[in-house]
């Protein structure tokens, strides 16, 4: 496999800051140019008592623990995995692949990975395992730590992380944000000793909105509203969506809707359509009803959008949705291991804590 170094400047402008804000030497009258949430990161690492020589360890995880992490992440798996296969496919040559991870930088799904026995190979199975804390105070300095703690789409690479470690990595790394405006994961892509592909951040944040917007077209509401600007045509990372509940209530938006109407929009229950559009909700649902492809609203603040009214699905009240069995999820774990191992039981064991017989026992069990 190939390997890379950053350009000698950019090295250079690297080192320099390595050892002005972490060795703590005299600021060189030139400075060094690298990003300020990068030099954020290294000062919590700093601040937490770490040094770049600490060994970093990446610790086993028990198969209740992964069972645990990932019925509590169901609904955000379910809707990156179509993302993460998608992404597989457009990575599958540059040997990067995709991490996602819950809002505290716990793995909690992952792509497909290189294939292959190499050191390189080794050290991408060591981080794409589901419980795994990636988290900043687990492994310092990432692009997983850095996109949660900033909010914001971010690129590292080599010897930008904290630790030494995990030098040999590079990473494109963008926040996910639910319905309701809160952090609830991030999309990470990873690779282990190769060529620098600072592109790939637009990639990771284009793929985290897709994600956000399949949790909102998944989430029950009256009305499904689809808002861009006038003139401008909509794609996945501008479409602006919106969940109206029978009363006019927002009741959930994505990134693009936010940033378009300047609003924290879902994070506050009683947010109506009256305080976002100068006109009616009731006109709104009328369009819905008759099949409007598009109408222009006005806003309070004197812009126009073009919104795309739809009636949606709602759950029945009452209704529950199915849940996965326990035992279910288990197996799906295990045989995942499986697969990552390509075959190899032993290897897969290994990389839940469990016996080979454990794994023979519940995947015998499965076929029952």
């Amino acid at each position: 496999m190939t390997t890379y170094s950053a350009a000698p400047e950019r090295s250079f402008s690297i080192a320099q800051a390595r050892r002005e804000w972490i060795e703590g030497e005299a600021a060189d009258p030139r400075g060094a140019r690298i990003e300020p949430w990068l030099i954020r990161s290294w000062q919590r690492c700093l601040a937490a008592g770490h040094r770049p020589q600490q060994r970093v360890c990446f610790d086993p995880v028990s198969a209740a623990a992964a069972r645990h992490v990932a019925e509590r992440n169901r609904a955000l798996v379910s809707a990156a995995r179509p993302v993460l296969d998608k992404l597989s496919r457009a990575i599958a040559d540059t040997h990067y692949f995709a991490v996602l991870t819950d809002a505290e930088g716990v793995v909690i799904d992952v792509g497909a990975l290189p294939g292959g026995s190499d050191p390189a190979v080794r050290h991408a199975r060591d981080i794409a395992r589901i419980g795994v804390d990636l988290s900043e105070r687990a492994v310092g300095t990432t692009a997983i730590g850095a996109a949660l703690a900033e909010r914001e789409s971010v690129w590292l690479h080599r010897n930008e992380h904290f630790f030494d470690d995990t030098g040999i990595y590079s990473c494109a790394g963008a926040p996910l944000f639910g319905p309701q405006g809160q952090c609830i994961g991030m999309l990470d892509l990873t690779g282990v000793q190769v060529v620098e592909r600072p592109e790939l951040r637009h990639l990771a944040a284009l793929s985290a909105r897709s994600i956000e917007n399949a949790l909102m077209l998944a989430l029950p509401c009256e009305l499904l509203l689809r808002i861009d600007w006038p003139g401008y045509a909509a794609g996945p990372a501008t479409e602006g969506l919106l969940c109206i509940d029978a009363d006019g209530r927002v009741t959930g938006a994505n990134t693009a809707a936010r940033q378009m109407l300047h609003q924290p929009l879902g994070t506050d229950p009683t947010l109506h359509c009256n305080d976002l559009f100068a006109l009616p909700p009731q006109m709104l649902f009328d369009a819905a009803r008759r099949g409007d492809t598009a109408l222009e609203v006005p806003l309070w603040s004197g812009l126009r959008v073009q919104a795309h009214p739809q009636l949606a699905h709602r759950a029945p009240r009452g209704a529950s949705q199915e849940r996965p069995q326990l035992r279910d999820l288990e197996t799906a774990l295990i045989r995942r291991a499986v697969d990552d191992a390509r075959g190899n039981v032993a290897e897969a064991a290994r990389t839940l804590g469990i016996s080979r017989a454990t794994v023979y026992r519940k995947l015998a069990r499965r076929r029952q």
